[in-house]
């Protein structure tokens, strides 16, 4: 492909998540549907704590490699939405943490569920995959793969969720991780874009860009697959 110009980069971006988009998968779906369980996703949310329990060090690893100031500026609100200095209870970590025991779960069960064999090896993918992006790649393919790819998906995709999730009883409160993301993801996803168009200068970055978000887009969808399977196979037995 020849360089493409911001806009059309920037849909071609937005496109690479598509084909493995998260909304599109049966476990999203059955979630949307009021298919699943507070149990059911108490597991989501056990997989899903160790996927992000370490996206502000992870994000703090990339800020640190970020070559300059614009740059950082840009991401450094990324950071202290994730991390939440003033108010720890309100980082995302911890927001989820509240939902799980809004789902029935201890909040030591889910932080030692690795301790105990729970974490499903597309899991640990993601979580290994996130790092591979903030520390190792280039700053194009980190920030499209991490903002544009997963960050992107969720204002679209939360909502979803959350509106199955009213209509079992859980408070606003207990959708607190889910409400702040439909709030704040539209911006990181364009913060990403952003970035992405800065280091991605030549036609070849582009191209890396892009495969960063088919990358993690089908990581994530692997990841769904995984916690699917796993449910199914509780419920049948």
């Amino acid at each position: 492909m020849m360089m493409l110009a911001e806009q059309d980069f920037y849909a071609a971006l937005e496109a690479g998540r598509k084909p493995k988009g998260s909304g599109q998968h049966p476990f999203s779906i059955l979630w949307a549907n009021g298919g699943l369980s507070r149990e059911q996703l108490g597991q989501w949310a056990i997989q899903h704590y160790y996927y992000i329990s370490v996206i502000p060090q992870q994000f703090a690893a990339l800020y640190a490699r970020m070559p300059d100031a614009t740059g950082r500026h840009l991401l450094i609100e990324n950071l202290v939405g994730e991390e939440m200095p003033e108010e720890p209870e309100k980082s995302h970590p911890n927001l989820l943490l509240k939902f799980a025991k809004a789902c029935g779960l201890d909040a030591d069960a889910v932080e030692a569920a690795e301790e105990h064999g729970q974490i499903l090896p597309g899991t640990r993918a993601m979580r290994a995959w996130i790092w591979e992006l903030s520390t190792l790649r280039s700053m194009h393919e980190a920030c499209s793969g991490i903002m544009v790819a997963l960050e992107g998906q969720l204002p679209t995709l939360y909502p979803t969720y959350i509106a199955a999730m009213e209509k079992m009883g859980f408070s606003e409160d207990d959708l607190e991780f889910f409400h702040v993301h439909v709030e704040n993801d539209v911006e990181h996803a364009e913060v990403g874009l952003k970035l992405c168009h800065r280091f991605a200068d030549t036609e070849g970055k582009q191209r890396m860009a892009i495969e960063a978000v088919k990358g993690s887009a089908a990581l994530r969808y692997q990841m769904l697959s995984e916690i699917y399977d796993a449910l199914q196979v509780k419920q049948a037995a």
